[in-house]
């Protein structure tokens, strides 16, 4: 049983993308942002802002060769007070994550350091923090779930060794250079997964929010044990985590400025658990003691049994990392006017998440909110991710004691309005307006997310969405393959091909193809090349031709052959560099005089016109 199956007993748990508090992080308004600045960089940075002339991401020369992520001592007051903000949003989200994933506050806590620390020293965006986040965190909780259940005794150390493998996965995207396509995904998927995440989250924080456990079985088993946990509910948890919804929700935009509402509403639900809901009936579930002092190190454990079952987690544990760090990457270049590292990201990613695995911490990526946060307070190089870190290490050194206290329905509330913020409502509300095929790829990946898997969800959104896309393209692309025997025609010929054309009384026929020729274009090629009537010529140019895909390039082929066959005589003309590389490796040109391959097109139109006599 993998990662499949263990999303989908326990609903794919995914609280927030990078950490879900501000208005819809992955909202449509976010990705678009941050996709159209990822096409524009280059002329973002023809204009340059004062902050991103001290802030580029990495040295113009040689930047490959960097090790560590940009750390400046130029603007040590802002980076400092980007840490302390960006560590304060981090603590109550860290814990949520921590007691939602099984494997405790700790885990959650020492993830947000270890993750947070590594990632801002070698990776590639200088203002990045990266932390537990809900996509991850989900991803985890299953997989923590599904390693428990084989092995109670060793699974939550096999869990561990699969954060460790992911990270190691995404320290080789880097190293192979992968990550200006690991982004590359149909946002109707993007989208649609996210939500469905969001709507998998808030589902799960139903039992911690009447102050129950979550019930086994994910989502459908929390659907299914509603009426008891309704029935069972605890009252003083319920009023405690809607008090926990209402701070989060009706904070005033002045408040916020002064201090983020997660943590308003950890202090004043931990407050009041401890003044006015002491001394009643059922006892409030809390976090429990914190371990002290530093984590200890755990190596690599695992059984022969599950290790194909490993992998496969931390392939997708990995890739999503690589997801969720870069999109946040753009966000983070779209306000510092800056152009991060993808590669080097990845191997700061994979090395943050490789060493929190050792050390019993969740793993991490990118979080959009500390990273706003960050950037907002000041925060513009690694210096301030870094000092982040050793600011909320600090705070879980000396503090510990007085986490203990947090009671589990506040980080219940948390954790369940990340979920409703991850939902990307502004596009569920205009999807079917933009596109009808759109948002039915959109409700197929959310429905699937939340009842079956994420890798069915993503894989099979992908799949459709890519078959739209090149139907769509192969269709307008077939408008660019035709053939004409007249100079009337409206294909791109001077006045004196024209008259050449004309000359050839029909018996003359140019065969023309324009722009790229992908692999959907071949039946367009085939039924053009079907539909020539009697002719004693055949001219194909290839000119225009940006790109022959290998199928393209063999209906041509066959079109040539075809035509030799009918003892016509056929020219090859304009093909030139991999274009006509592609042809001479398929031996098409060994099949032609060379006289009639190395003609230009007008060459090959008087010389067509000549033979007729």
């Amino acid at each position: 049983m993998g990662i499949g199956t263990s999303i989908r007993q326990l609903g794919n748990r995914w609280p927030g993308s990078g950490d879900g508090s501000l208005p819809g992080p992955w909202s449509s308004r976010w990705i678009a942002t941050a996709t159209q600045f990822a096409w524009n960089i280059p002329m973002v940075l023809r204009q340059p802002s004062p902050v991103a002339m001290t802030t580029s991401s990495a040295p113009p020369e040689r930047p490959g060769l960097r090790v560590l992520n940009h750390i400046s001592t130029k603007n040590i007051k802002g980076d400092l007070f980007g840490g302390v903000t960006a560590a304060i949003v981090a603590l109550p989200l860290a814990l949520a994550f921590g007691v939602a994933s099984g494997a405790g506050a700790s885990a959650g806590l020492w993830g947000a350091v270890l993750v947070g620390l590594f990632a801002a020293l070698f990776g590639g965006t200088p203002a990045l923090i990266s932390e537990p986040t809900g996509p991850m965190t989900v991803v985890i909780t299953a997989v923590i779930a599904s390693l428990t259940a084989r092995n109670p005794e060793t699974g939550l150390a096999m869990a561990f060794t699969v954060v460790m493998l992911a990270g190691l996965f995404q320290i080789v995207f880097g190293f192979l250079r992968l990550g200006r396509y690991i982004t590359q995904m149909p946002y109707t998927v993007i989208s649609g997964f996210m939500s469905g995440i969001g709507i998998i989250l808030v589902v799960l924080q139903i039992g911690p929010f009447l102050g129950q456990a979550i019930p086994k079985g994910g989502v459908m088993g929390t659907l299914s044990a509603l009426p008891q946990l309704v029935a069972n509910a605890r009252p003083s948890e319920v009023i405690l985590a809607v008090i926990t919804l209402t701070i989060l929700w009706l904070t005033p935009a002045t408040v916020k400025k002064i201090a983020p509402p997660q943590l308003i509403a950890l202090v004043v639900g931990t407050l009041l658990s401890l003044t006015l809901f002491t001394g009643g009936g059922d006892e409030i579930r809390r976090i429990g003691e914190l371990a002290s002092g530093f984590p200890q190190l755990r190596l690599p454990y695992f059984e022969l049994d599950d290790l194909r079952v490993m992998f496969v987690d931390a392939a997708v544990l990995g890739m999503l990392g690589c997801i969720d760090a870069l999109l946040t990457a753009v966000i983070a270049d779209s306000i510092t006017r800056t152009e991060h590292d993808s590669n080097k990201e990845l191997i700061g990613q994979g090395i943050g998440n490789l060493v929190s695995g050792l050390f019993g911490g969740l793993p991490g990526a990118g979080a959009t909110m500390g990273t706003v946060v960050n950037i907002q307070a000041g925060g513009r190089s690694a210096l301030s991710g870094i000092s982040r870190a050793l600011i909320l290490m600090l705070v879980i050194l000396a503090f510990k004691d007085l986490a203990s206290q947090i009671p589990q329905a506040v980080l219940a509330g948390i954790a369940l309005k990340v979920g409703v913020d991850i939902v990307d409502w502004g596009f569920l509300k205009r999807a079917h307006l933009i596109s009808i095929k759109g948002a039915l790829i959109m409700y197929l990946v959310i429905a699937l997310t939340v009842l079956v898997d994420l890798i069915a969800a993503v894989g099979i959104g992908v799949f459709i969405a890519n078959i739209l896309t090149i139907d769509k393209m192969s269709a307008l692309q077939a408008k660019s393959v035709k053939s004409v025997s007249t100079g009337d025609g409206d294909l791109m010929l001077e006045g004196d091909e024209r008259s050449l054309l004309d000359q050839g009384m029909g018996q003359v026929l140019l065969f023309q193809l324009n722009g790229a020729m992908i692999f959907g274009v071949a039946k367009a090629i085939g039924r053009e090349h079907n539909a020539i009537g009697d002719c004693k010529a055949v001219i194909f140019d290839l000119s225009e031709v940006s790109h022959l895909g290998v199928t393209a390039a063999l209906a041509v082929e066959n079109a040539v052959e075809e035509a030799i066959e009918k003892g016509r005589q056929v020219y090859v003309v304009g093909a030139s560099g991999t274009t006509r590389r592609r042809l001479e490796k398929l031996g098409l040109y060994k099949k032609l005089p060379p006289e009639r391959t190395s003609l230009s097109r007008r060459d090959a139109l008087v010389d067509a016109v000549a033979g007729l006599a």
